[in-house]
This record gives structure tokens, C-alpha cells and sequence, in this order.
């Protein structure tokens, strides 16, 4: 079988991470936010600490642009009912813990929740949506907005400025037809792919960096094995979400899912155990703590 690209999900797990292949997701910010962005850091999030809770289905990336604002890219392939409270968690956590006690706060950080996310959340057709916060008069129907004095001391000019965004981009919604260049992007999300015709920021580098082949021999074996068990897991997972519903009905939905699921993971852990799959594999594949993993 002919390899061409890496996920995008693989690329944010071992790539992106590295300053020489910022310019990737330099290029995809760019487009979504239609201005120039340009990484100066990467920050600590779920995904960068070596806690044991990482899943295969998730990944997060947390960086910093020259404005000093704060971008949470988070790729989800499970379905989660409540993904959009993990949105809010997410970013209200972050604003929390980054301002330091007495500080003012005016020195709250800009914070971009973009999600990636390879289910149907939600009810609409669409494939990419924006979320921003807004005050509306409920007599007069106007905005509320910043007055002289604040847009000089915050360096913003709308109030929506100060508060997080939320980008949803719908993968599976997307109909495979590229018509800009964010959609390009979408496309690559999608198939894994990059046409010759696409030249939307980003992408070029995408093809030079991103390539299977251009892997090491261990970052292949890892890239396969990292394919072949997302694969199961959501075959898994669609499995145990059918029994676990059917078992929801006399005991409960969500309680019957929740159980599912966390079954699903202890038989997959324990046939890669028994495949010879080091511990810390397991634990990254599956989400299972190193205890649990020993006790199987």
C-alpha cells in the first residue's frame, strides 16, 4: 500500500511539537483566523504532560502567539455528549491558572478553543462554526462595546476581543469540495491528503514535512501501530456504545455507555499485553492508569 501524509492528529501528537515544523500550524491558524499568526511557544496542556490520562481518540496542543494570546487545539474522534462543556472547562481552566495572584485583570490572556472533532456535534449542517461572546441591548438591540478609555488600556477595539472563541470544525461534515483555502485544510484533516492544486498557507510545508516516508524506521512502526488501534478502538467503541445503550435501557443510558466503554478499553488492553505492548503504549492507547494495567 502507497503511504503519502501522517494524520493530522499523529502530526500534532510527535511534529508540531518541534519549532522547524511550526510553520504548519502557523499556516492552518492563519488561515482560520484570517490574519498572520506567528508561534512563539508552546505551553503545557493535557496532551504535552505525562499523566497517564492521554486517550488515542484526543489530542491537544496548547501554543502562544506574538500577541501573547493562547490557542487550545483539541482533535477529537469519540463522540462526547458533553463536548461543549469540555470546551468551556478547557479555556475557563486555562484563564484561571495563568493569571497570577494580584495581577490585574486586564492581563488576562486572549484564549482561541479550536476544535477539530470527527462526529456530529450538536445539531446543524454546517461544517465549521465560530462562537464569540457579545452583549445585545434587550430594549434597544444594540452591542455593548468598549468605551475610548478601555480600547486604549486593552489594546482591543470590540468587547468580544477580550473573551475566548470557540471554532468547531466538523470534519465529517465536509463535502470533500474545496472552495477556499480553509477548506483545503479541511480536506487534508479529512483524507489524509494534499492536491497539487491546493496552495492555501501551510500546506506546502505539509507535503514536505509530513511525508510517511520521510519517517524513521521506529516513527512508522509507531505511526502503523498508532493507526491500527485507533481503528480498533473506535470499532470498539461503536461496539460497546450499542451494548451499552442496549444496557442503558433497564439500567440507565449513560451509565450503560460509560460502562461500555471502560470495559472496551480493559479488553483492548489486555490483548495488547498480551502482544507485548510496553506499558506506556498501553497507557497512552487505552487511558488506563499504569496500576490498572499492571492488575489486568
Amino acid at each position: 500500500m502507497t503511504r503519502t501524509l501522517v494524520s493530522f492528529d499523529w502530526a500534532l501528537k510527535r511534529l508540531l511539537r518541534q519549532k522547524a515544523n511550526f510553520s504548519i500550524l502557523e499556516g492552518f491558524l492563519s488561515v482560520l483566523l484570517k490574519r498572520d499568526i506567528i508561534i512563539v511557544n508552546l505551553l503545557e496542556s493535557e496532551s504535552n504532560a505525562d499523566d497517564g490520562e492521554q486517550k488515542i481518540n484526543r489530542v491537544d496542543l496548547l501554543v502562544e502567539n506574538e500577541q501573547k494570546e493562547r490557542l487550545i487545539i483539541e482533535l477529537q474522534y469519540s463522540k462526547e455528549f458533553d463536548y461543549f462543556q469540555r470546551m468551556l472547562f478547557a479555556t475557563s481552566k486555562h484563564l484561571t491558572e495563568t493569571l497570577q495572584k494580584g495581577k490585574p485583570y486586564q492581563d488576562i490572556k486572549k484564549v482561541f478553543s479550536i476544535n477539530l472533532i470527527y462526529f456530529d456535534l450538536g445539531h446543524g449542517t454546517d461544517y465549521v462554526y465560530h462562537g464569540k461572546t457579545e452583549f445585545r441591548g434587550i430594549h434597544q438591540d444594540d452591542v455593548l462595546g468598549l468605551s475610548v478609555q478601555q480600547k486604549e488600556l486593552f489594546q482591543k477595539e470590540a468587547l468580544y476581543e477580550i473573551y475566548p472563541e470557540y471554532y468547531v470544525i466538523k470534519i465529517n461534515n465536509f463535502d470533500d469540495i474545496a472552495q477556499d483555502s480553509l477548506d483545503e485544510w479541511i480536506y487534508y484533516f479529512k483524507n489524509n491528503e494534499v492536491k497539487d492544486e491546493f496552495n492555501a498557507r501551510g500546506l506546502a510545508a505539509v507535503k514536505a514535512q509530513l511525508q510517511f516516508d520521510s519517517l524513521s524506521k521506529e516513527e512508522q512502526q509507531a505511526y502503523e501501530n498508532h493507526e491500527k488501534m485507533l481503528l480498533a478502538e473506535r470499532g470498539i467503541l461503536a461496539t460497546a456504545r450499542i451494548e451499552g445503550k442496549a444496557e442503558g435501557r433497564v439500567e440507565g443510558r449513560v451509565e450503560g455507555r460509560v460502562e461500555g466503554e471502560q470495559q472496551a478499553r480493559i479488553e483492548m488492553a489486555r490483548k495488547m499485553k498480551a502482544n507485548g505492548f510496553a506499558p506506556t503504549t498501553i497507557t497512552e492507547l487505552t487511558g488506563l492508569s499504569p496500576h490498572e494495567i499492571i492488575n489486568l
